[in-house]
């Protein structure tokens, strides 16, 4: 066991005008399950290179610990060996003994060790690369969003075995992974980072009742500074009135005034203008306590959904359906059947592979959607697949590698509106700097937000969304629940989000995989 102790640390990225980090202090022990929360772009893994010694800052990170990060780099040259031949350059001094023990708790077979890793899945390669991580003695773990594009089996099978782990940090927007992996959260507030026991939802609790008392408390001070504020102007009138009355007086209307008067006067005014000072220090204090009350609330924007009516009820209708790929021996799947009526919300579920994708290529196809992705498709299929004439879709992919140049250029592209397109990416925590930037440059968290702001922004029968919340952080993924709610649109999604799912209803479409193992 061993202290992470982090003294005044202060970091910057050449040519940005805001500080990273400022002047930033805590520990963290060595033996936690630590879950690093917050929103995208506030620094989350640039913390984490921090750690590695990557980058130069200000300040102190003390620990006699050593780092182990995931995940590994993987060139386009390492693609075509084996796991087994790359886990040295991972890992320098790795135990294949070591590695070996790890593959039953992920419940992966050895003989994945060996293959070309370009041939693995998603959730193989993810899973491989934890069983090298978790193979060293005392190394501290540096896990960055496990679960992204693994579907919901892989999921419960990596929260199972980082249940049973301990010694690393997790930054994940997962609500269900970080509860069940983490003892304590390390978060990065909107302008303070605190740390504290628990799990996510411990901490979320305690920060709603902190956040409701911090309103109370803004709104008890607003008020006290009101009436000070009224007193002050009252006592300043009446001291300024007396003021002017001590010089010239009518003997006729005011017989009982003379010139010794004056005196009795200016020590009243006085007296009135101490009050007001009085007055003055008061409301000083009251705005010197309301002060840093609000700054780290999340008090989420309000968005807005613009779903349009379909004169038709039942806008797709797919019976007995079954797809199988020109160059393919089996199909992808068989005997699908599903409806999507106005204001349903449908999950296409299933592991990676399964066909929940090509349901949707196939989808926009037939609604006349054209992207290029749809004239690869080469597919053979059988049964009922029905879409409502007339039907507009928006849609959102789960491969961003497409978005590139300036945010205008797409909002022209896009036939977006571009000012209420910054005005919603700004509700989903963009900070403006990033207004200037290329698309390429954004985080991978920042492009799924300018997708989503798009398909918000674009009228429509029905949403696809596909995988829409890899590296969406949990507040902004909290938003699009409410404004989902709200608004009521027909969606059809393909999500692993447990908490998400549970919160937003709806129909589950289950698929089995067809293709042999």
């Amino acid at each position: 066991m061993a202290q992470i102790s982090v003294n005044h640390l202060t970091f910057y990225y050449d040519g940005c005008f805001d500080n990273i980090f400022e002047d930033v202090s805590f520990s963290i022990d060595t033996s936690w399950k630590l879950g690093f929360i917050g929103r995208n772009g506030k620094g989350k893994t640039t913390f984490l290179n921090l750690l590695l010694g990557k980058y130069e800052y200000k300040g102190s990170i003390s620990t006699t610990t050593v780092f182990d990060y995931f995940p590994y780099q993987v060139t386009k040259a390492d693609s075509s060996q084996s796991a087994a031949e790359l886990m040295e350059k991972w890992k320098p001094g790795v135990e294949s003994w070591r590695v070996l023990c790890e593959l039953g708790p992920l419940s992966l077979n050895a003989e994945l060790l060996y293959r070309p890793f370009s041939t693995l899945s998603f959730g193989e390669r993810t899973k491989l690369m934890l069983a090298v991580l978790f193979s060293g003695e005392n190394d501290f773990l540096l896990i960055d969003e496990p679960t992204n594009h693994l579907d919901s089996k892989s999921r419960e099978i990596i929260k199972a075995y980082l249940a049973s782990k301990q010694g690393f940090i997790l930054v994940s927007h997962d609500r269900d992974l970080l509860d069940a992996c983490i003892d304590h959260v390390l978060v990065l507030n909107r302008e303070t980072i605190e740390v504290k026991a628990g799990n996510f939802s411990t901490w979320w609790e305690n920060k709603e009742r902190a956040d409701h008392f911090a309103k109370m408390e803004n709104e008890k001070h607003m008020r006290e500074i009101k009436n000070l504020k009224a007193a002050a102007d009252r006592s300043a009138r009446w001291a300024e009135k007396n003021e002017n009355s001590k010089i010239g007086f009518d003997p006729n209307r005011e017989p009982d005034r003379c010139i010794d008067t004056r005196a009795y006067i200016g020590a009243k005014t006085k007296k009135m203008q101490a009050r007001v000072s009085a007055y003055n220090k008061r409301m000083d204090r009251e705005i010197e306590q309301k002060e840093g009350l609000l700054k780290d609330i999340e008090e989420p924007v309000n968005m807005k959904i613009m779903p349009l009516v379909h004169y038709k009820k039942n806008l797709v209708r797919v019976k007995n359906y079954s797809l199988r790929y020109e160059d393919a021996a089996n199909p992808v799947f068989e005997g699908l059947s599903f409806e999507i009526n106005q204001g349903e919300r449908v999950f296409l579920s299933g592991e990676n592979g399964c066909g929940k994708s090509s349901v949707i290529k196939v989808l926009l196809e037939k609604a006349g959607v054209d992207t290029a992705e749809h004239r690869k498709m080469k597919i053979e299929e059988s049964g009922t697949f029905e879409v409502a004439a007339n039907l507009v879709i928006s849609y959102i992919n789960q491969d961003t590698s497409f978005l590139g140049g300036t945010l205008k250029d797409y909002a022209r592209k896009k036939n977006l509106d571009y000012s209420l397109f910054l005005s919603l990416l700004r509700q989903l925590d963009f900070e403006r700097v990033q207004f200037e930037k290329n698309m390429e440059d954004f985080s991978e968290g920042q492009k799924k937000k300018v997708l989503i702001a798009a398909s918000l922004l674009t009228p429509a029968h029905l949403y696809i969304w596909d995988e829409p919340l890899n590296y969406i952080d949990v507040f902004s993924r909290m938003q699009i629940e409410r404004l989902i709610e709200e608004f009521n649109p027909t969606m059809l999604l393909v999500e692993h989000d447990v908490r998400f799912k549970e919160k937003l209803g709806g129909r589950d479409v289950p698929f089995q995989n067809n293709v042999p193992e």
